[in-house]
């Protein structure tokens, strides 16, 4: 009843979408950096600025160490922070030395930190590289060609930073709302996978147990044919606004189906995991909703066992509800500890039981 296989596989959340996208644009932002910067090593050792060849070597090899972390270990070398450092220092130079040339790299850089570097990061070092630049730029230049260096600077600047932190925004309205069911604003199945995994690999490594209550809405079909489905889209959300109610900060809460629910609990033992299926079971039962509408939901209960796969956690709590509905419903059903099935891959969803 709640699951479908055919629907749901273990494909990247969201979130990992989008962390995927940012490496893949770190990538290329360096790999053209490096591009661009091995030919000015050669001409400047060929132009006898050594000190500047070294500089400019260093953010190549850099580029390179970048790379290769997010190619073959997926992460940022160094978090992204030497490259700044070494940029700054070598546009600062090279308009010490070269003049206008130097300045000409000062305008992909300040827009590329943005990319490169959380928000906060991004503007100190921009602020200090701007300082740095107008500082050259009064020493080198004309006072009225210096003034159109670091005015043209400072715009380059505050555009890239508004293009960033809007396309930032973006990106966090559109995980928001590939992760969140639009009717109640619980999380939806996208990150299901990921975040049971997290709490089993939590009990694998450190003995921090979690469990999880699903939780089905009894005869909810009757309810929508007999009062409508605007009604029943109202039950809904009036419930889960009751649910929040009795929910940690670190509790999950998820919509996994049409009237289907799950609760993740994190560092929760089975005893008070089922102390609080008891206490929602009340809370859904004692007092009816809009219209005077009485509805009741049937719970079950599972604590994620040691050498368990999400599947395998998640098929238990699913064979204990159907216990539950089977047993009268407007109950609570504890998953026995031993799954009684086989390990199954997780990769896939346990196979739907019919109700």
């Amino acid at each position: 009843m709640i699951f479908d296989t055919a629907s749901e596989s273990t494909s990247s959340s969201p979130a990992l979408a989008i962390l995927s996208f940012k490496q893949r644009l770190v990538f290329h932002l360096y790999f053209w950096t490096l591009i661009a910067a091995m030919p000015m090593v050669v001409l400047q050792w060929l132009e006898g600025h050594h000190l500047l060849t070294v500089f400019l070597s260093l953010l190549c090899l850099n580029a390179v160490a970048v790379m290769s972390f997010l190619h073959f270990r997926g992460s940022y070398f160094l978090k992204g922070r030497l490259f700044p450092l070494l940029a700054i220092i070598s546009a600062v130079y090279s308009t010490s030395i070269n003049g206008h040339i130097g300045v000409y790299w000062a305008y992909p850089i300040t827009t590329v930190l943005f990319f490169l570097l959380p928000m906060r990061e991004a503007l100190t070092s921009n602020v200090i590289f701007l300082l740095l630049m107008a500082g050259v730029a009064f020493i080198t230049f004309p006072e009225a060609n210096a003034w159109r260096i670091s005015f043209s600077l400072i715009l380059t600047c505050l555009f890239a930073m508004v293009f960033a932190r809007l396309v930032g925004k973006i990106q966090r309205e559109l995980v928001r709302l590939a992760t969140t069911d639009p009717l109640t604003g619980c999380l939806n199945r996208s990150q299901l996978a990921d975040l049971l995994n997290n709490q089993i690999q939590l009990r694998e490594r450190y003995e921090r147990v979690s469990s999880l209550v699903l939780i089905d809405l009894d005869f909810f079909k009757a309810i929508n044919d007999q009062w409508g489905h605007l009604a029943g889209d109202k039950i809904l959300k009036e419930m889960v606004a009751r649910i929040r109610e009795r929910l940690r900060e670190t509790d999950q809460l998820f919509r996994i189906g049409g009237e289907e629910f799950m609760i993740l609990l994190p560092e929760t033992r089975l005893k008070d995991a089922e102390h609080l299926a008891n206490q929602l079971l009340l809370t859904i039962r004692s007092k009816p909703f809009f219209s005077d509408i009485l509805v009741t939901a049937s719970f079950s209960v599972a604590e994620v066992c040691r050498g368990e796969t999400w599947s395998v956690w998640l098929n238990r709590a699913d064979q204990a509800l159907y216990e539950a509905k089977t047993k009268g419903r407007n109950r609570v059903e504890i998953a026995p500890k031993s799954p009684s099935m086989a390990p199954m891959d997780s990769g896939h969803l346990p196979t739907p039981t019919t109700r």
